[in-house]
């Protein structure tokens, strides 16, 4: 049976979760003709080799799709939930029996090692059955007061559906993110217009196709596909619904666009995570190579990824040593390879921009213990990158990396490392390794983060809600209050 969480040791085809989308940059062509913009090139991050070629949406496509949503959406909702549930079991089991080419499709696509891009999507499996299991149950029908005590009237809380969700969605871990929206909406009655990064948009294609295999009908569930103008012809339609992950930017501009018109806006933005390695760690340099590995797996590229480190000075030469060493042992290539453990970076720009702070901590007194330089004859990778001697004066230390890369900073008491930790525009996760947990838990406790690791981190479940805090989001996904996002409560006075 397969679990619920799938975590597996360093390194490299470990299963995570998180996710990031950012603005289109040059390496999927948009083609435009002299009418409409036709099709989507996209070219492998590795090679550069043609991947394929898809249709981009228009005004006039994001109109007539969301106007059949509309419409559909109505007979999806009074379908039995056992029947959408079964759309959703047969789905799941597409995304099992199509494993390898699924991975394969992302890999190229977005660069991630094909071994982790298949974790990712067996990992995927069992979140679809939390939400199987649990959905519903968490929107039945309550009946809360009857009788007497309710003056004769019976009281009801009934739940239903949003109606049409936009998903504009996540480049890094499609198939986590997404399904974190998709299934739960889809269970609950919602129709799904489902916009994929450009990054996976042949990703995104192919998970509509499996949903409409599945016996999902293709007006419930539809793919958007395109850049920014499509993104905006989306929420300019009468949606009820956005869940958006991607930067705080991004995400604040969406929300200014949904607010005035007070529908359900749902924001997963992103991330500077810390991390507090007490002095009392049972396990240094285990606490290292795990932190290093929480850094760098997926090149990085997760807003829960480990970005920022605070070891106590006791321990801070045993502890920077062995994430070094870690660090090092990391192969880099190419991504179909099964050992390699970083593979491109899915944006072109990100290596220069991963440089850019380097040179920052560096030119402010930090030093560098490994990687740190561009290389000329594969512009589409970074190194892994670890740095000591930083502080909050750098880039490093308070703009999100997004890359194999970490700053190290020594602190003196569990004060200083608090301090640190909250000294941030955002507030997705946190984590402390210690061996006492009052203590690790007495600390988490006054971080203002969305989640909270004791010795262990990057990691995300069903079972917990996924929410950030401050400029990290609003609203949450997972658990069933993540699944309460999707349906909308009406309280019922009823008296015979």
């Amino acid at each position: 049976q397969v679990p619920y969480i799938v975590q597996l040791p360093h390194p490299p085809t470990r299963a995570r979760s998180c996710s990031r989308w950012r603005r289109p940059l040059p390496a999927v062509t948009m083609r435009r003709s002299t009418r409409v913009l036709s099709n989507m090139i996209v070219k492998d991050a590795y090679s550069g080799a043609l991947v394929g070629e898809i249709p981009l949406d228009t005004a006039a496509t994001v109109a007539e799709k969301f106007a059949k949503a509309k419409a559909a959406q109505v007979a999806w909702a009074a379908t039995d939930y056992k029947d959408r549930a079964e759309c959703v079991s047969k789905f799941s089991a597409l995304v099992e029996k199509n494993a390898d080419e699924l991975a394969a499709l992302m890999s190229a696509e977005m660069g991630k090692p094909v071994a982790h891009a298949k974790g990712e999507i067996m990992a995927t499996i069992p979140r679809l059955q939390f939400f199987l299991d649990h959905t519903e149950a968490v929107v039945a029908d309550q009946k809360v007061r009857v009788g007497e005590a309710a003056a004769g009237t019976e009281e009801t809380i009934k739940f239903e559906p949003l109606g049409v969700v936009a998903n504009i969605s996540a480049w890094n871990f499609p198939y986590f993110v997404g399904s974190n929206v998709w299934v739960p909406a889809l269970l609950t009655g919602s129709a799904v217009l489902y916009k994929p990064s450009e990054w996976t948009a042949m990703t995104g294609v192919k998970v509509a196709e499996m949903f409409v295999e599945a016996g999902v009908p293709s007006d419930v569930f539809a793919a958007v596909v395109g850049g920014g103008d499509v993104g905006a012809q989306l929420l300019s339609e009468d949606i009820n619904g956005l869940f958006f992950t991607g930067s705080l930017a991004t995400g604040q501009k969406l929300a200014a666009v949904t607010a005035p018109r007070m529908i359900r806006t749902q924001l997963e933005l992103g991330g500077k995570d810390p991390h507090y390695v007490c002095d009392d760690v049972a396990d240094v340099k285990g606490a290292a190579a795990a932190l290093c590995d929480g850094a760098m797996f997926n090149a990085g590229q997760s807003c829960c990824s480990v970005e920022r480190i605070y070891v106590h000075e006791s321990i801070a030469e045993e502890f920077i040593a062995g994430v070094v060493e870690t660090a090092e042992s990391f192969k880099m290539g190419d991504p179909t390879s099964s050992d390699t453990y970083i593979g491109p970076m899915a944006l072109p720009t990100a290596p220069g921009f991963l440089q850019s702070q380097v040179d920052d901590a560096v030119a402010k007194g930090a030093t560098l213990h490994v990687g740190g330089a561009l290389i000329p004859d594969q512009p589409r990778f970074y190194p892994p990158t670890v740095l000591s001697g930083v502080d909050h004066t750098m880039s490093l230390m308070r703009d999100e990396s997004f890359g194999p890369i970490i700053g190290i900073q020594t602190v003196s008491s569990d004060e200083e490392a608090l301090a640190l930790m909250n000294d941030t525009e955002f507030g997705l996760t946190s984590g402390v390794w210690s061996a006492d947990q009052a203590r690790a838990e007495g600390l988490l406790a006054q971080v203002n983060s969305g989640t909270a690791y004791w010795n262990c981190g990057d990691r995300v479940s069903p079972f917990l809600p996924w929410s950030g805090r401050k400029g990290s989001g609003v609203g949450a996904t997972l658990s069933t209050i993540g699944i309460q996002s999707f349906v909308i409560p009406k309280g019922y006075h009823l008296r015979a």
